[in-house]
């Protein structure tokens, strides 16, 4: 499966007194970058929760290569890191997308957790389909 790379035009209020993006921006992109990712491999953040699965947050690194500034497109490409029943890891690489400079990078960990039980729950059982789905990206990557 291609994946897009998600593209976020920055708005004047992300910067600072120097129209330069202000880093906490950064973590608010990679979660529109995940939800674009679900969106583009056909579980949208509203079939996982109607599905009663949640993708817990827990843990979330961020590293700055280059400033960002106002006006920019930031071109976002994510991967499936490492993947266990239980959990999984995201990377997220965010580019100029005119000039392809590196900005930041970084890596979101997650768990799987049932809604309805209120507890994590192994999504190789849970949605078989979203697991093999899954799967066949990160294989896609290596």
């Amino acid at each position: 499966m291609e994946l897009k790379p998600y593209l976020h035009k920055v708005q004047f209020y992300e910067t600072d007194g120097m129209s330069i993006v202000h880093h906490g921006n950064y973590i608010l992109w990679m979660e529109e970058a995940r939800t674009d990712f679900m969106d583009q491999i056909g579980w949208s953040y509203h079939r996982a929760v109607d599905a009663q699965l949640d993708f817990a947050v827990t843990d979330v690194s961020c590293k700055y290569r280059s400033m960002t500034r106002f006006g920019e497109t930031v071109a976002i490409h994510m991967a499936v890191n490492s993947l266990s029943p239980a959990k999984m890891e995201l990377s997220y690489k965010m580019y100029n997308a005119e000039t392809g400079e590196l900005r930041a990078e970084g890596t979101s960990g997650h768990f799987f957790y049932d809604r309805v039980k209120a507890r994590p729950v192994a999504l190789k059982r849970a949605i078989p389909e979203l697991w093999e789905l899954l799967v066949s990206i990160q294989e896609g990557r290596k």
